[in-house]
């Protein structure tokens, strides 16, 4: 510990290193990060938040989430993990419209067109959801205020996509600026 002077009223003021903090209702947590240069080098290299879980409490029997994991990432900067295409879903999703199938369709086609490889299960799933789409020449409209989210609704010239982008800017979501890792 180490004192420094404060200038308006010269009195001593503690510095203390993080390893010697206290935890108590003043201070936050310590972080329960031991080696930030080893967390960091984990999450580039795609190790699974089960994977750090696990493993954390393994070799520093220290306990943590997958939640943590992700914070943890989102604190330092790191690449996003998931596939976020703001032109294939453009929309704020409503809490409960979050897991509808047409959502959880789109969701593969991003990470499909950003090179990620899916399942056989999801794949198969994705390529019978598109052939309906193309034959019924249909696109995925989202309209939150109502009970379902998602519906198929017949193409127009307008629509480029699988979707039909709102023509309401309040209901698109921002860009992230942080983005997916490509390595």
């Amino acid at each position: 510990m180490s004192l420094l002077g404060c200038a308006p009223c010269d009195h001593r003021v503690s510095r203390i290193r993080e390893d010697e903090r206290e935890e108590g209702p003043h201070m936050p947590p310590r972080s329960k990060v031991q080696n930030h240069d080893e967390a960091k080098r984990w999450l580039l290299e795609g190790k699974s938040y089960a994977w750090m879980v696990k493993t954390y409490q393994e070799k520093y029997n220290i306990k943590t989430s997958p939640g943590y994991w992700a914070t943890y990432a989102n604190r330092a900067e790191l690449p996003l993990r998931l596939v976020r295409d703001t032109e294939l879903i453009p929309w704020k999703i409503a809490k409960q419209h979050r897991w509808n199938y047409n959502l959880v369709m789109l969701r593969c086609e991003a990470r499909q067109r950003a090179g990620e490889k899916l399942n056989d299960e999801e794949a198969s799933k994705l390529a019978s959801w598109k052939k309906w789409l193309e034959e019924d020449k249909l696109v995925i409209y989202y309209d939150p205020e109502t009970k379902d989210g998602f519906y198929a609704v017949p193409r127009e010239d307008r629509d480029t996509d699988l979707i039909r982008v709102p023509d309401n800017p309040a209901l698109l979501r921002s860009k992230s600026t942080r983005t997916k890792s490509t390595s």
